[in-house]
């Protein structure tokens, strides 16, 4: 029915409980803003970000030559039109791509060898072309080599620090195994692990396990340093009548007394020996002023110490650090006199001697001891020298070129070891790797929870512009080395920046990464809706990824993390269930890769319409209410307890305690699933297949939106870029099956176009054959608002979604014909088209220039009868309109032949007709086999400087004469609109003197004549400016404005109009050899047939058996047949 402003609209009534607090956002905006980043495109130069494109550059640049003599560095990098608009590339498979200029500068330096200074001789800054890069279409798709492509999230593990235990798998005692690893975006990871003696190790890149300790060395702590950073320390006094100990309540408590403890005031005895040391007793020792309490030699036995024990009249070394104290050596103490030995405190709660025991197994005693046997152990085949090792050490952690933690890495590390370093440290610092190994041995001794690898707090997304920038920078790099030698072997002073700079390395990966890559796919295009959930999918396979073989259970299990981030709905059947998953409707990728869900924030048991985006690590420790919640009026609880989800765990709080609530009921599934309606009523499973079969389905030659829907179908219309949009308010001005054409409700005085021209595709292939074409649902003085759908695309209907039929069901037994998933139908559905579909083939054919000759399309094809080229035009191509079977031929096309042995017929063919019959052979495009339909297009693409044949030409006046249409449209509705201006601003004003021609002088209007409105009808526009009005300066002034945006928007209109022309008359650009290239395209109407799978929206699939007469079919009372009788079980 039509809306207020006159465009049809079906009128919908929503039964919701629950008021739409947040409008779900643009489906297909991670993709489009992901890839915004990595180019920043319309960001300046010195104002962009070092992320994405940017952030490579500035990672591999600048280029020093080895011998320190020069320094290629990097300014900036522009972008230039690209050559062809995305219409062009999809008809001549070019890749939809802008060309990349940079801006480098190679400073070259004299240095001086005495002094060891350098000083700049030379600076030669240039711009270079380099290669280009693919363009993202406002679909959120990519043009390679003539077909759409999306790339696919990838969702991988997050860089930082992690915690694991190996559940008891790895050793037969069943003992847990803690191990942790820090992993960072580029570089080498580090592994940290515990063997089941409960020493630990180190391994780097997974290579040999060492001794934690040799790292921690080589890192540049001293044994005493590592002893008091892992452990307490308390001091024993050794004296010749005893033993002395601190009176530390946290290395004491609980613990038995050995002798008896005795005021020095009173001389009371606080405690008997045997006591245990309580806090009440601590407190009696503190008010006695007690500092140390005597214990027996046995208690000071065994204990560790930190520094060497020295005697002091010899120097000698009677026990070394981290040593065990024995009876004999104590016994020398006492009788040497006085000392105080610095001991570790093992024997309390919750501490581990790991690291006191991994020392004993080292023998490494300096940093460089340590350097040199982490460099033997990675390079064995290499001899070490101190330099070259401590180079390499450094490399592998504390270098931004070979080492980045990433600000995502940085972040989580912050997070889990409980520091606050900038995010800009990309870098590992001693301190991380320290922290890192305390928090694992902490974690051993508590027997703590580890990190659950599977929350989406520990996952992240890589979206395109993070995965082509990591391909970049790989380019990158390679080009990197060939200019480094290019610098060695040159004389850098006669070069300039573009002798050096070789961008097909860089050219090349790109290329590889969108035409071979797992995760850049071939769009499914079937319908729109699986249009949207492809560009919305992310994958846990891929490069750095998951391989479907090694991914268990726990990796593809539902979490309780995905809760409004990832579908538990959504996945393929089969062996990829789990690991390809769908972003849920409302959710979000934040700028570190973390999936985000909207939720109302609450106060004081009041849900605000306040939104707050949330990531995993965020909302796991406050509780959650669900959308439906009962609220009162003013949006209080309207009870005291509200079920919440605490942590991933459902409970009851009292509403005072809940921090936040859901927005919807859809945030939890994706848009698939939320197309379903009454979800909460269907099995999981069969809601999994709906959600999946809704994607197979084809659009119909009548779409029909459905009689329920859920509110999402207008939503997927929109967004999935099929429908034709409105850009701006205006009022519908002309209309045709191809085209709108909107004045735009904007004045002239600002620089937005006047008119606004809507080209609609018609009859376009898509990438699953199917037919891709709109309608405008508007009609010509139609008032539009922006963002309103104006033209249906494939699969909608008045905007909204439509893959299916609204059909009349019966669900009874027949005669064994729907047994199971059989179904059975009456003739009427298909009689009528309401199942029928319209599916395009394209067929395609070339002539090249051969060795032997050029071949040629023409019509004059040898062996042929007329009957076979009845459908061919003059130039051998086949006829717009034409019916056309197996076998017929599309375009006629001859080939030159090589000299071969003539038989006896060719020989008298020859002798009759001369040398052309014998000289080429019939290799004209035929259709193949099964294929039969009517031929709605064909394309010529002639090679510049070639002759064009009639159809050519004949292609090209017609897209002349549309675009002549086009522009006579756009200048007629602005001077329309620049009339009307000027007649409210000149009418019943009077000019100073006589109005003249601007180019031939002659008088237009007379001073002191009344300026009527058909005075301004006839006098063109430009002659207005600098007319001598008798008015205000401000009507002079706005009348110089108007005239002066109009000739601006009309030279822009010519400009452009030129462009258009220049193109198309230009000839194409094909690829080498290739003279000429047609393309046919054929429409296939394909009615329902036998065999064909129909399903419903819930996961109620089954195949067609039989089609049945109407007079067959069940009834009701009133004489109505029904459509479709299915299996009552089930």
């Amino acid at each position: 029915m039509p809306g207020q402003n006159g465009i049809s609209r079906r009128a919908r009534r929503s039964f919701g409980k629950i008021d739409k607090i947040l409008e779900i956002p643009s489906l297909i905006d991670m993709q489009r803003w992901s890839y915004e980043r990595f180019l920043q495109r319309d960001t300046l130069p010195e104002k962009r970000q070092d992320i994405g494109l940017q952030g490579a550059f500035r990672s591999v640049f600048p280029i020093h030559d080895f011998a320190g003599v020069a320094s290629l560095e990097f300014v900036k990098y522009t972008f230039e039109d690209g050559k062809y608009d995305e219409e062009d590339c999809l008809n001549k498979s070019m890749t939809y791509e802008t060309p990349i200029r940079l801006t480098v500068r190679l400073v070259v330096f004299d240095t001086d060898i005495a002094n060891s200074t350098k000083s700049i001789r030379d600076i030669k800054e240039q711009e270079i072309y380099f290669g280009t890069i693919p363009l993202m279409t406002d679909r959120g798709t990519f043009i390679i080599n003539g077909t759409e492509r999306v790339v696919v999230s990838q969702l991988h593990r997050s860089p930082g620090a992690f915690f694991d235990h190996d559940k008891g798998k790895t050793h037969s005692s069943g003992k847990l195994l803690y191990s942790a690893r820090i992993i960072p975006l580029r570089g080498s990871w580090l592994d940290f692990e515990f063997d089941h003696k409960d020493f630990l190790y180190v391994r780097i890149d997974r290579r040999r396990k060492f001794p934690v300790t040799i790292l921690m060395k080589a890192l540049g702590y001293s044994t005493k340093e590592l002893l008091r950073y892992f452990y307490d320390t308390e001091i024993i006094k050794v004296e010749k009548k005893g033993f002395w100990r601190e009176t530390k309540i946290e290395n004491l408590y609980q613990k038995r007394i050995t002798k008896d403890i005795v005021c020095p005031q009173t001389g009371d005895i606080l405690a008997k020996k045997g006591d245990k040391y309580t806090k009440r007793l601590h407190k009696a020792i503190k008010s006695a002023d007690i500092k140390n309490m005597p214990v027996d030699i046995e208690d000071v036995e065994g204990r560790v110490i930190v520094n060497d024990l020295v005697d002091p009249q010899t120097g000698e070394v009677l026990v070394s650090g981290n040593e065990t104290l024995t009876s004999e050596i104590l016994k020398v103490i006492q009788e040497k006199g006085p000392a105080e030995i610095e001991c570790l405190v093992l024997d309390k709660q919750g501490v581990s001697a790991s690291i006191r025991d991994t020392m004993l197994l080292d023998k490494i005693d300096s940093t460089d001891e340590g350097i040199l046997d982490i460099y033997r152990k990675m390079r064995p085949s290499s001899p070490p020298t101190q330099e070259v090792a401590s180079k390499f050490f450094n490399n592998l952690f504390f270098n931004v070129n070979s080492y980045d933690l990433s600000k995502v890495g940085r972040l989580k590390l912050n997070y889990r070891l409980d520091f606050e370093v900038p995010l800009e440290e990309r870098t590992l610092r001693k301190e991380d790797i320290l922290a890192t190994i305390k928090e694992l041995i902490q974690l051993k001794t508590a027997e703590s929870i580890v990190d659950d690898i599977d929350n989406l707090g520990n996952r992240r997304v890589r979206a395109v512009g993070e995965l082509l920038e990591n391909q970049y920078r790989i380019g990158l790099v390679r080009m990197e080395r060939a200019i480094k030698e290019a610098m060695s072997l040159h004389e850098v002073e006669t070069l300039m920046p573009h002798d050096l700079i070789n961008p097909k390395p860089v050219s090349a990966v790109c290329k590889e990464f969108f035409g071979t890559s797992q995760l850049s796919q071939f769009m499914d295009q079937t319908n729109p809706l699986s249009e949207i959930t492809h560009k919305r999918r992310l994958s846990a396979l891929g490069p750095g990824g998951l391989t479907r073989e090694r991914a268990g259970f726990e990796v593809r299990d539902v979490h309780p993390t995905h809760y409004g981030r990832i579908c538990p709905v959504e996945t393929p059947e089969g062996p990829n269930i789990g690991l390809i998953v769908s972003l849920s409707t409302y959710a979000k990728v934040n700028e570190y890769g973390f999936i985000e869900t909207p939720y109302r924030e609450v106060e004081k048991g009041r849900a605000t319409n306040n939104i707050k985006y949330l990531s995993a690590l965020d909302e796991k420790d406050y509780p959650i209410a669900q959308a439906n919640a009962p609220l009162d009026i003013g949006g209080h609880f309207a009870e005291k307890e509200i079920a919440v989800r605490t942590k991933g765990e459902a409970g009851k709080t009292i509403s005072q305690e809940v921090k936040y609530m859901d927005v919807s009921p859809d945030q939890l599934v994706s848009v698939s699933a939320s197309l379903i309606p009454f979800l909460e009523h269907d099995d999981a499973n069969r809601a999994l297949m709906g959600s999946n079969m809704q994607r197979q389905a084809v659009p119909l030659l009548k779409a029909k939106a459905p009689l329920v829907g859920t509110g999402i179908e207008s939503v997927v219309a929109r967004d999935s870029g099929i429908s034709v949009i409105a850009k701006r308010d205006g009022v519908v001005e002309d209309i045709d099956s191809s085209r709108i054409v909107i004045k735009s409700s904007d004045g002239l005085d600002n620089d937005e176009p006047e008119v606004e021209i809507y080209k609609l595709v018609k009859f376009k292939r898509s990438n699953q054959n199917s037919c891709y074409t709109q309608k405008p649902i508007v009609k010509i003085g139609d008032i539009v608002k922006k963002g309103e759908v104006i033209a249906d695309g494939p699969a909608s209907e008045l905007g909204e979604l439509a893959l299916g039929q609204n059909v009349l069901v019966a669900f009874m037994s027949w005669g064994g014909y729907n047994f199971e998933d059989s179904i059975l139908i009456s003739e009427r559905v298909v009689k009528e088209d309401i199942y029928t579909s319209v599916h395009i083939e394209e067929f395609e054919v070339v002539s090249r220039d051969t060795k032997l000759g050029k071949e040629e399309i023409t019509r004059d094809i040898p062996n042929v009868g007329e009957d076979a080229l009845k459908s061919l035009d003059e130039s051998g191509i086949i006829k717009i309109g034409a019916e056309i079977n197996s076998g017929d031929i599309l375009v006629g096309k001859v080939t030159p032949k090589g000299e071969t042995q003539l038989s006896p017929e060719e020989r008298l063919l020859r002798a009759i007709f001369g040398d052309k019959a014998g000289e080429v052979k019939d290799t004209s495009l035929k259709v193949p086999p099964g294929v039969q339909g009517i031929v709605i297009n064909a394309k010529v693409f002639s090679r510049r400087g070639v002759e064009k044949d009639q159809r050519t030409l004949a292609i090209e006046a017609e897209e002349m004469h549309r675009l002549k249409k086009d522009l006579h449209d756009e200048m007629s509705i602005i001077e329309r609109s620049v009339r009307e201006k000027l007649g409210s601003i000149l009418i019943r004003k009077q000019l100073k003197s006589d109005l003249r021609d601007k180019d031939a002088g002659y008088i237009l209007m007379s001073a002191n004549k009344i300026i009527k409105q058909k005075d301004i009808d006839l006098i063109p526009i430009e002659s207005w400016a600098g007319a001598d009005l008798k008015a205000t300066m401000d009507v002079i002034e706005r009348l110089e404005l108007i005239v002066e945006n109009y000739s601006a928007k009309v030279d822009r209109i010519n400009r452009l109009f030129d462009d258009k022309v220049e193109k198309l008359t230009i000839g194409d650009e094909l690829a080498p050899g290739v003279i000429k290239m047609v393309k046919v395209y054929v429409a296939v109407k394909r009615k329902l047939s036998v065999g064909d799978k129909m399903a419903g929206r819930h996961g109620n699939k089954g195949v067609l058996s039989r089609v049945l007469p109407v007079e067959d079919m069940p009834y009701f009372a009133d004489g109505t047949s029904v459509d479709i009788i299915l299996n009552p079980l089930g």
